[in-house]
């Protein structure tokens, strides 16, 4: 049994993606049906749509294309878009529909660092603490101190790292372990085992991924780990089929009560599903 925490979908006809001219791998449209087949195949029971930063005004179409895909009891809801910057966020969380929002995320290294350290951005994050809405962290592995300083300063927000915390594979490991170990220093904090075959490369191994995901788990606890496909994202190096492969081979030798944890219990729990 595995939840997926990190779907992308696209449909160009209906949203606007400024982004995606940028990558030409993704620049088509990634349909819910063409997922939903092969995730049941490999063991995919549920998953989240992970917004995909669509233009600022188009934030709710998206939301209202997720809510009509919930009728197929695999989608279990969205990870909406949201822009805590903004004066009018308040009253723009009140009118979310929580049948169908299960939390928010702001790309944030693409906004100029200082964003998320504004007072009003941080006033917002705290709102999502008495909401109950996790926010997710997408942030570079160099950004990492500011993920930390945010989840401080909202320590009733619950707080999930995308991507491992993005690490440059490609330098010195020291760096990056050293900022996820003083990351999971925060209680409110829980981090995402997803989309690293894409920081790796196209020979990627599950050797070369084993030390990112180890040293995650290891610094989180199982209690505050939870994976996801970042499918299509994941298909820049890797199939969906060969991620989940890999994330088996990677808990091969792990107790049944951790790979649950890892797998569906700690998604069930952080986004209430």
């Amino acid at each position: 049994m595995i939840i997926d925490t990190h779907l992308h979908l696209v449909d160009r006809a209906r949203l606007t993606y400024p982004w995606l001219a940028d990558v030409p791998a993704l620049d088509r449209d990634w349909r819910f049906d063409d997922y939903a087949r092969m995730a049941v195949r490999v063991g995919i029971t549920g998953v989240l749509h992970m917004e995909v930063d669509v233009a600022a005004p188009q934030i709710e179409a998206e939301t209202a294309m997720v809510a009509g895909l919930m009728a197929d009891p695999l989608m279990r809801g969205a990870i909406s878009s949201a822009r805590p910057e903004a004066q009018d966020f308040a009253p723009w969380l009140e009118r979310q529909d929580r049948r169908v929002v299960k939390g928010l995320r702001r790309v944030l290294h693409v906004v100029p660092d200082d964003v998320s350290q504004q007072p009003l951005f941080r006033q917002n994050i705290a709102r999502l603490g008495a909401a109950g809405l996790p926010f997710d962290i997408c942030m570079l592995q160099r950004q990492l101190p500011l993920a930390a300083a945010l989840a401080d300063a909202c320590p009733e927000t619950v707080f999930v790292l995308d991507h491992c915390g993005v690490p440059d594979m490609t330098g010195d490991f020291a760096p990056w372990a050293e900022a996820i170990t003083e990351l999971a220093r925060r209680p409110n904090v829980n981090a995402k085992i997803s989309g690293i075959t894409a920081y790796a490369g196209p020979d990627w191994t599950v050797a070369r991924l084993r030390p990112y995901v180890e040293q995650v788990i290891a610094a989180f606890g199982w209690d505050r780990v939870v994976w996801g496909s970042d499918s299509p994202v994941c298909t820049l190096n890797a199939s969906l089929e060969q991620w989940v492969a890999a994330s088996h081979a990677l808990l091969a030798g792990c107790s049944a009560d951790e790979t649950a944890a890892l797998f569906h219990r700690n998604a069930r729990r952080i986004w209430a599903i």
